[in-house]
């Protein structure tokens, strides 16, 4: 004789795994505002252009969106930030070698 499935621990395992995709999506959206620096943004600013972004028709602005987008996640525009002290490969000089004037 066969074993009766168990409905509602299937739907149950159902349930917390979609539970855990969604999380996870929400983490990385998360991450993704991190990552591109738009959490400095204020939430208000950041709403409305997510809003106007979704709202946006323009194909050709949307094409040159994804293609930056795509660059960001291929590293192309992830770099070191910049600073103004460049590293030249020299060793910094110290005040006594310097001559006074």
């Amino acid at each position: 004789m066969r074993k009766p499935k168990d409905y509602d621990s299937e739907l149950k395992a159902l349930a917390d795994k979609a539970k855990a995709l969604k999380d996870r999506r929400v983490r990385q959206l998360g991450d993704l505002i991190t990552a591109t620096g738009a959490d400095t943004l204020d939430a208000d600013i950041l709403a409305g252009a997510l809003l106007s972004v979704a709202e946006m028709k323009d194909s050709a602005t949307k094409e040159g969106w994804r293609k930056r987008g795509a660059a960001f996640f291929q590293g192309k525009t992830r770099g070191a930030p910049v600073s103004t002290n460049r590293n030249t490969g020299r060793l910094p000089q110290s005040d006594s070698s310097t001559p006074s004037a």
